[in-house]
């Protein structure tokens, strides 16, 4: 039940301690936060606070950016003012259930920040609705866990993590329960911090976990989403383990998903099924659908972030690599799940665990919409079989780099989300690539170092 502002300030009051934690989502889709006292969280219910705008000028190494408008050296790197946004409400349980809250920042004229990547959803969200349509999405993710500590692994240099079970063994009962006190903490936990779980079993290869986010409307199955990861890294340390969200961390196994799934209503009707079509995929599904692949490799940055995003999407790994769609096809880029009037659904298979699940549900749906506002054809037949080998409506670029520069280069990009923010955001990329690129990999030493 949603509780109105006045419930919510009693409730922070009762809590037994004095400390209030919040948290702004960075580029990257990080929580950067802080704790503070519950008088200066009373203070600032209706005015927000200053919070250094630097979370949205570094990378996630704290590296900072060199060539981005929004701030740098060049305008020292000032508060800006960040908003709670009190609908997001928590307590944490495995933390001694302080309440907790998102919060956005806001620019110079107390407008959305046009770089904040939850702000952007938010617009892409109200414009949705300002047509009459609502979204209602979820998230899912495939990670690997280790018995590890940070300080082992950063002194090893993040080699050779030992994985808190052996072998492939997907859905496996077994090594769920070889595993009980974090297995069952992660369902239970992240159910009391309002981020319920539909589903949660092991996935293909060593610890391997897959957490299926229980749907809802498009902003609260982000934050869901966003404050799941963090949730795992944070439980997980209670039991000496570490998750990664890494797309791809070893040449050996499959790549890690965070699969988004999603629909259109409209007064209540879920546009995406028509039980009079032969495969009960309504006209608008198809629009929609149209529009996703249109648009997808103009903003593939969105659905995959890093330079490693990209090592996940190879043929063969489960994951997509051509602009393709299909029925109940795991091969293709967008997989088309007709059911009732309730389930009708695509699952959009680009997108990787290490994506910022506000941009990448931002992309997707004002994709979509863009398709169904066009009326766009679904010219494009469903792929039947092997998703890779259908090359015929094009592939997805091949590199972080590649990626970034056609966003850029975008005029649909800007025409959804801005000049400011795709400026902002393609600069943080090709960052990202040029920090990679400078590196010298171990594959490097070992193929070149003795025998060139």
């Amino acid at each position: 039940m949603k509780m109105s502002k006045e419930q919510i300030i009693e409730q922070v009051k009762r809590y037994k301690g004095e400390k209030v934690k919040l948290a702004i989502t960075d580029v990257d889709g990080i929580l950067r936060g802080k704790v503070i006292h519950l008088k200066k969280f009373l203070s600032i219910v209706e005015g927000g606070l200053g919070f250094c705008n630097v979370v949205f000028g570094w990378d996630s190494s704290d590296l900072c950016y060199d060539k981005v408008d929004y701030t740098g050296w060049h305008s020292g790197y000032p508060d800006a003012n960040a908003n709670l946004d009190l609908n997001t409400f928590r307590t944490v349980p495995w933390d001694e259930d302080i309440p907790f809250f998102l919060a956005d920042f806001a620019d110079e004229n107390g407008g959305p920040l046009g770089v904040c990547p939850r702000s952007l959803l938010k617009r892409i969200k109200q414009e949705t609705e300002d047509a009459g349509y609502s979204a209602s999405f979820a998230q899912e993710f495939e990670w690997f866990n280790f018995r590890e500590n940070s300080e082992d692994l950063n002194d090893r240099g993040f080699t050779s993590p030992e994985p808190i079970t052996k072998g492939m063994f997907g859905y496996s009962l077994l090594r769920a329960s070889q595993n009980k006190e974090f297995f069952n903490d992660l369902f239970d936990l992240c159910n009391q911090y309002r981020v319920p779980i539909e589903g949660l079993h092991t996935e293909t290869g060593p610890g391997v976990y897959e957490a299926a986010i229980l749907y809802d409307d498009i902003l609260e199955s982000a934050d869901r989403a966003v404050l799941f990861k963090a949730a795992a890294k944070e439980i997980g340390h209670l039991h000496g383990i570490i998750p990664t969200f890494m797309a791809k961390w070893n040449d050996d196994y499959p790549g890690s998903s965070g699969h988004v799934h999603q629909s259109i209503w409209k007064d209540g009707k879920n546009l995406f099924h028509d039980a009079s079509a032969k495969d009960g995929i309504s006209e608008t599904m198809k629009s929609y659908i149209a529009g996703v692949l249109h648009c997808m490799p103009q903003l593939t940055p969105m659905y995959a972030p890093t330079v490693n995003s990209f090592k996940r999407l190879v043929e063969g790994a489960w994951a997509p690599t051509t602009l393709t769609w299909g029925i109940d096809n795991r091969t293709v880029a967008v997989r088309a799940l007709p059911g009732s009037d309730k389930s009708s659904r695509i699952e959009l298979r680009v997108v990787g665990a290490d994506a910022n699940p506000y941009l990448a549900m931002a992309a997707t749906l004002a994709s979509g919409m863009y398709g169904i506002k066009n009326n766009l054809k679904l010219e494009v037949e469903a792929t039947r079989g092997n998703g890779y080998e259908n090359k015929s409506n094009g592939v997805l670029p091949r590199n972080l780099f590649d990626a970034a520069v056609k966003m850029r280069e975008s005029e649909l990009a800007r025409k959804f989300f801005g000049d400011e923010f795709v400026n902002h955001f393609t600069n943080t990329r090709v960052w990202e690539w040029n920090q990679y690129s400078a590196s010298i990999t171990d594959w490097e030493r070992k193929r070149y170092f003795e025998i060139i």
